[in-house]
């Protein structure tokens, strides 16, 4: 059985790495996130997070704002369930 994310801190760290933001305002709002749930993140929910951060900086930030849906490849439930956690942040 693989090591889970959260069992692994080289993982967690590499998350926190990834959540750097060029736009202050993502990089306010996903920090905040991390700082309270990180530890509590499923595998799932970790997944998702990394397919948000692929995402230009724009774009994430007006779905964090919930001013667009994910749509495409993102569009799939457990990115919506994340979304919704980092938007009540």
């Amino acid at each position: 059985m693989p090591m889970q994310h959260q069992a692994d801190p080289v993982k967690r760290a590499r998350l926190r790495w990834r959540s750097r933001r060029g736009l202050l305002e993502n990089d306010l709002l996903i920090t905040r996130f991390l700082d309270a749930h990180e530890e509590t993140l499923s595998d799932e929910e970790v997944d998702a997070f990394s397919l948000l951060m692929e995402l230009p900086d724009n774009d994430l930030l007006n779905l964090l704002l919930a001013r667009s849906e994910p749509e495409g490849e993102n569009d799939l439930p457990h990115v919506h369930a994340l979304l919704e956690r980092l938007r009540s942040a």
